[in-house]
């Protein structure tokens, strides 16, 4: 299998550039300026790209642009319950704005969501049998 980058559409690169680089993302290949932003998240890279030239590459209409759920989330994996309270206050105070209070959930975890500046919901989750090792990576169990 070959790796995968999770690419976000954004409306201003710059605005989120900056949201990423707050939540400590390491920002790769800068050589790209403005055109692209790539970010190393610890276990994977995610790509921000202006929405209306990732929807002209793909051959899909840039309008209209969703205001409601797009059906897909990114997860914050983290290794407890305060690890989670303190992901999601940091995001929050880095810009991201509060989607849901972090709860317990009917599988047994702990979890929240925040929106980045666009509004890509992340959840900020620990989740029995998912592991987060020193190493920062998940790893699941086969």
């Amino acid at each position: 299998i070959s790796a995968i980058v999770p690419t976000l559409t954004v409306d201003d690169l710059q605005k989120s550039i900056t949201f990423y680089e707050a939540l400590g993302f390491a920002r790769k290949m800068r050589a790209t300026g403005e055109a692209v932003a790539f970010f190393d998240t610890g276990g994977t890279v995610i790509g921000l790209f202006p929405w209306d030239q990732l929807a002209a590459d793909a051959a899909l209409p840039d309008q209209p642009r969703p205001k409601t759920f797009r059906g897909s989330t990114l997860a914050w994996n983290c290794s407890s319950v305060d690890e989670v309270d303190a992901v999601l206050d940091f995001a929050i105070s880095c810009g991201a704005s509060l989607l849901k209070p972090a709860h317990k959930t009917d599988y047994g975890g702990y979890s929240g969501y925040f929106g980045d500046p666009d509004n890509h919901p992340w959840e900020v989750v620990v989740a029995p049998g998912i592991e987060v090792g020193d190493d920062r990576r998940v790893h699941l169990p086969d």
